[in-house]
């Protein structure tokens, strides 16, 4: 073995540790992936359960608004609460939190019980999201802090467009508390896994809340923000009710919907990756080439949802294009404040919570006033007015770029 050999292979030492950090990384993604399964997860499942509960299924829909809300809430206060806590050990306790509020949720008895159980959820959510973002940094080598703060985020993008399919799989097999029951083991064994994998993670330095809060003066993550709050509101008012949609409009039965939004999430896994990269450098207009066909395919669901098979197209280029959102927000929000990343990353997790909440908000009113078709036109509406915010508002790039 030449010098130049034994200088570029890593020590024993060096690769432990940098395998226990990946893995560390690993689990935080577990984090993630669970919290947005956890929020999501009713959206798949509103009508078994407002048929047991006796709510309308918009009611049931404010479950998903009372979580999102909470969540944008708890996440900006939170981050400024936990002082110089290690991390680890709040992480954990988040997850034991969201822990409870899905098995309440399986349990409930009635729609009170729920919305209590929805409560909890919200405030892990807000709270992981609170931490989530900084964790990839310590965790890895300087080299791969951008490989590894992209996979945490990934499970965002893979959660939103495989949770909700398999929870209704789930819901479809075995019971609709069947699903929150899953979703709460789920987080303990991710609690475990942080457990064993995370080292103590204490912070030098508090964020206050204020310091968070002027990062809205700044123009160009204001754009982002507002776009992003556009866009994520127009998909859940149209997502949260796409089940009794396509129950209407295609005709088809809680196995078929499962597979359709199996097929909706593989779409999505690959738009988040594929918008990864261009996200980088371009994020507005990444933002503007996934949420043209978003608009678009929310529109045209209702006119065209009645074949089967046009509907199974229409949810794919849906999946395509929404499977991007998360990646392509985060990336023009560090663009837009890189002095700023955990901060301006606690605002983004609030306006996306807060969007989810509204989305599913409005959409249900929207529903339960005019009909489930009438929430598909709400969103596609809201997602051209995020275009228009896009394209004329300040971003990293150029003009025109």
């Amino acid at each position: 073995m030449t010098q130049v050999d034994e200088v570029a292979s890593p020590a024993p030492a060096q690769r432990d540790s940098a395998l226990r950090g990946w893995l560390g990384v690993g689990a935080v993604t577990g984090a993630t992936f669970t919290v947005v399964t956890s929020e999501m997860l009713p959206v798949g499942l509103l009508t078994p359960i407002s048929d047991t509960l006796r709510v309308t299924e918009g009611a049931v829909g404010l479950s998903l608004t009372a979580t999102g809300f909470v969540a944008a809430v708890a996440a900006p206060l939170i981050a400024a609460a936990l002082g110089r806590s290690d991390r680890r050990l709040v992480l954990c306790v988040l997850l034991a939190v969201l822990t409870l509020g899905n098995l309440g949720a399986a349990w409930s008895p009635n729609f009170a019980i729920m919305m209590a159980a929805r409560v909890l959820v919200g405030i892990g959510i807000g709270g992981v999201w609170a931490i989530a973002a900084s964790m990839a940094a310590r965790l890895v080598p300087e080299k791969s802090v951008g490989a590894a703060t992209a996979l945490v985020f990934s499970g965002v993008a893979v959660a939103s467009v495989i949770g909700v399919p398999a929870g209704t799989y789930i819901g479809a097999v075995a019971g609709w508390r069947a699903a929150f029951l899953v979703t709460g083991v789920l987080a303990v064994v991710v609690l475990v896994a942080i457990v064993a994998l995370l080292p103590r993670l204490t912070v030098a330095q508090v964020v206050p809340l204020r310091a968070v809060l002027r990062l809205t003066r700044e123009p160009q993550l204001r754009t982002a923000l507002l776009a992003i709050a556009f866009l994520v509101t127009g998909h859940f008012a149209a997502y949260t009710y796409v089940r009794p949609l396509l129950e209407k409009v295609t005709g088809i039965g809680a196995s078929t919907i499962g597979t359709v939004l199996l097929v909706y999430g593989i779409a999505g896994v690959v738009g988040n990756f594929g918008s990864g990269g261009p996200a980088v450098r371009r994020p507005r207009r990444t933002l503007m080439t996934i949420g043209v066909p978003l608009g678009v395919t929310v529109l045209l669901i209702p006119a065209l949802g009645g074949s089967l098979w046009l509907a199974v197209a229409l949810m794919v280029a849906w999946g395509l294009s929404y499977g991007g959102v998360s990646v392509t927000a985060q990336n023009w929000v560090f663009a837009a404040a890189p002095d700023a990343r955990e901060a301006a990353s606690s605002l983004n997790a609030g306006v996306f919570n807060a969007a989810i909440a509204l989305g599913a908000l409005v959409g249900g009113r929207t529903a339960d006033a005019f009909g489930v078709t009438s929430a598909m036109w709400l969103g596609g509406a809201l997602a051209f007015v995020a275009l228009a915010i896009a394209a004329l508002g300040r971003s990293p790039e150029a003009p025109g770029k």
